[in-house]
């Protein structure tokens, strides 16, 4: 049974074009796709050989949340208190794991005492000592030593900040163990991972880890990285990172080993498209109503260029929504801010048609918008539709 929502006032429109006809939006749209939310869970619970993890900090919002709860995901990637309070107000039943190496003093201990957290990381025998001293009991403790799994392959690596090599890994694993709390290991291979083989070599990490310690692991978090199908940029089917890690696996000679993983981007990111209004067209220049400070912080990291091809549409003498046709050519995209640098770091690719007032709509815009959108200069994108 689906739980509870807020979101059943939403207004509810068949298709893209009937929502712009309809609203005639003046500020930022997002649309939410609760069928496209469905798919990519299902692809993870029916295809992954372990606990599937949603990785709250890809988005946040209620309304993704809410909806990946209603398609089966019942585990969630939580990294500081402020999210596992979100994933427990909605959901008191769902289980959080805090996966952040480093977290703030006194967030373990509420983390453990009011909301029941018992999995935790480090990457360094300070935040185990903090850990220890904080939860007071070890023996309901799973702590997970997070390894360096720099191995290319990913659009952004994830593993310059966090984690440890494996001689390192493998006297955390002794000291976890001594502790009196259940020894595991995680990595991250990256995010926007386009190379199935990475996770296979960051699981013969791990045996090298294992093999170095000594120590019998009770779990092991294979972290996020699964790719989001973005136009432009397809990524390899997802049944080969599934076949590539059940491999890997394999060789572990742990079949009882429990195994989890944290997709975010890939959960997220289908399940919601936005429609951005031009404002100002001037010559090659775009004036839209959203930009670096809303829906388009990501577009700061130039290796995802192509991420949002974009379908630009406008509205007929009869008030009819319809896409606009004709030779694309580069238009550059700025946001509403005052600010020089909210400028989207690629062109958009439109036709050359395109007039004030016409909307640009941006699929698969689900993952790292809303959770990085800003109030900066009084603009915040918020305004939402369902379509389907």
């Amino acid at each position: 049974m689906n739980a509870p929502t807020t979101f059943d006032a939403l207004p509810r429109f068949a298709t893209a074009l009937k929502a712009i006809e309809s609203l005639k939006p003046a500020e930022p749209l997002y649309l939410v796709h609760p069928e496209k939310f469905a798919a990519a869970a299902k692809q993870f619970l029916d295809g992954f050989p372990g606990d599937v993890l949603y990785a709250l900090k890809a988005n946040p919002h209620p309304i993704a949340v809410t909806h990946l709860w209603n398609a089966g995901i019942r585990h969630f990637d939580t990294a500081s208190l402020g999210e596992i309070e979100i994933v427990k107000g909605l959901f008191p039943d769902a289980t959080c794991h805090f996966m952040a190496p480093v977290r703030l003093p006194g967030q373990a201990k509420a983390a453990f005492e009011n909301h029941g957290v018992t999995d935790f990381v480090v990457d360094s025998d300070a935040e185990l000592d903090k850990l220890l001293a904080e939860t007071g009991n070890p023996k309901k403790l799973r702590v997970f030593v997070r390894l360096v799994a720099q191995l290319g392959g990913a659009l952004l690596e994830m593993s310059s900040k966090y984690g440890c090599g494996p001689p390192e890994a493998a006297k955390l694993l002794k000291r976890v163990r001594v502790a009196g709390a259940a020894p595991c290991l995680t990595f991250h291979v990256g995010s926007q991972c386009l190379s199935p083989f990475s996770y296979a070599q960051a699981i013969e990490i791990a045996q090298r880890t294992i093999s170095l310690s000594g120590v019998e692991i009770a779990a092991l978090d294979i972290g996020g990285g699964f790719p989001a199908a973005y136009s432009g940029q397809e990524p390899p089917p997802y049944h080969w990172y599934f076949d590539m890690i059940k491999e890997a696996l394999a060789s572990l000679g742990r079949p009882d080993l429990k195994v989890m993983c944290e997709p975010g981007r890939s959960l997220c990111a289908p399940g919601i498209s936005l429609v951005a209004q031009v404002v100002l067209r001037r010559g090659d220049r775009l004036y839209m109503n959203d930009g670096i400070y809303g829906s388009f912080d990501e577009q700061r990291f130039v290796s995802f260029d192509e991420d949002y091809p974009p379908t630009a549409i406008t509205l007929d003498a009869k008030g009819k929504a319809k896409a606009l046709s004709g030779a694309p050519r580069p238009f550059r995209a700025f946001g509403p801010t005052c600010d020089s640098a909210d400028k989207l770091p690629r062109p958009l690719l439109l036709p050359d048609s395109i007039a004030n007032g016409d909307f640009i709509l941006f699929d698969a815009m689900g993952a790292y918008t809303v959770s990085s959108r800003s109030p900066f200069n009084g603009y915040y994108p918020d305004s939402w539709a369902v379509i389907g």
